[in-house]
């Protein structure tokens, strides 16, 4: 890879992890039904998503492969699922990406700095 590319992977997966962690942050402690009844921290969670989810469909697919254990395809899926109307389907995908796809992401991407740490240096 590139530096230039090097440079806008790292930046990727820091813009994943920033908003990742910000999801984490906003429904620690919150039941599905408090998330889905808050207009503020919902609107911010989904914020964060969309922003988490539009990056990694931006990743390069050598990333991808070098980090194969990320839900590329259940982020891509949810991708149009975060920006569709209100409704039972919303919920369900905003929670579901709260509860399972955010934690594991960031989970993956602890791993993968210790093992990569070249993938997370914003260097040229």
């Amino acid at each position: 890879m590139t530096g230039v590319r090097a440079l806008e992977a790292s930046a990727l997966l820091a813009i994943v992890e920033q908003a990742g962690l910000a999801v984490v942050t906003l429904v620690e402690g919150l039941e599905c039904g408090e998330l889905l009844r808050s207009r503020l921290t919902r609107a911010e969670v989904l914020r964060q998503l969309k922003t988490l989810a539009d990056s990694m469909a931006q990743a390069e697919p050598a990333i991808g492969r070098g980090m194969p254990e990320l839900d590329w395809s259940g982020w891509n899926a949810l991708r149009p699922c975060l920006s569709g109307p209100a409704g039972e389907a919303l919920d369900e995908a905003l929670w579901f990406a709260c509860e399972s796809l955010v934690p594991a992401t960031l989970l993956w991407l602890r791993v993968y700095r210790q093992s990569q740490p070249r993938l997370f240096q914003m260097q040229l």
